[in-house]
């Protein structure tokens, strides 16, 4: 008999990019090893900095004073930097993932050109983070976490030019889809602290991705909010983990 092998190729890693700005580098690095740390299927993060695309040329627009992180813009170059192919995930550098993105990655529908929490979401705070300007507008919050339907023909529309060019409003409105091409996700995987809430005895409100949209324990002006002593916990974890690797990267030299 002759043997048989398995020609399967092993699936793709789920491509995750995470929103980076220098400011707020320990919450990239927390929130990205919460994803790997608690992920079952195989994962790719890749940052977006936004340094490295005005090295490349894919980034030339000027911040503006409304803009409180370096990634404001740069997000909806997610479709463009997956090639256009297949789904991705796009997330702010400011969440803790409590739940495996396998989960995420599961409520996936092909029929939508992208999938979000579709937040009804009015802050109460005039700012925000570090002292950014608090902004009101329609669907706030959605674009922090969106999955792309990288190869759904209505996201080519977003190449630099139009990224670099179009309005706020135009962008993180999702101004080039029609509603219908808009797919809704469970509100856990985008929880907003401060704004959404655990009601005792359900567990679909226990948030899978707490997202501190406000400002974060790694700001001294947010260091008492809530949920904080969980992301200073991973944290903590994380920065263990770090020096361990360390500390055998330095025994192999």
């Amino acid at each position: 008999m002759s043997a048989t092998h398995n020609t399967t190729n092993p699936p793709k890693p789920f491509r995750i990019f995470i929103g980076y700005d220098p400011c707020e580098h320990i919450a990239y690095e927390v929130c990205r090893y919460s994803i790997l740390k608690r992920s079952t299927i195989p994962v790719e993060i890749i940052p977006i900095k936004q340094s490295e695309l005005r090295n490349n040329n894919h980034f030339w627009r000027e911040r503006n004073k409304l803009e409180s992180t370096e990634f404001s813009f740069t997000r909806f170059l997610t479709p463009f930097l997956a090639n256009y192919q297949g789904w991705a995930l796009f997330v702010d550098c400011d969440f803790l993932y409590l739940g495996d993105v396998k989960e995420l990655h599961d409520v996936i529908d092909d029929k939508y050109a992208l999938m979000c929490v579709k937040h009804e979401y009015v802050p109460t705070e005039t700012t925000k983070m570090d002292g950014a300007v608090q902004t009101v507008y329609p669907r706030k919050n959605w674009s922090s976490m969106v999955l792309y339907n990288c190869g759904h023909v209505k996201n080519r529309v977003l190449t630099p030019e139009v990224v670099n060019s179009e309005s706020g409003a135009y962008l993180h409105r999702f101004m080039w889809l029609e509603d219908d091409e808009i797919g809704s996700v469970p509100f856990v995987w985008n929880f907003l602290v401060g704004h959404n809430k655990v009601v005792e005895g359900d567990e679909t409100t226990c948030p899978k991705a707490i997202h501190f949209t406000s400002g974060g324990p790694w700001f001294e002006a947010w260091r008492d909010c809530e949920f904080g002593e969980v992301w200073v916990r991973e944290m903590e974890e994380y920065e263990k983990v770090k020096e361990k690797e360390k500390k055998v990267g330095d025994c192999c030299k």
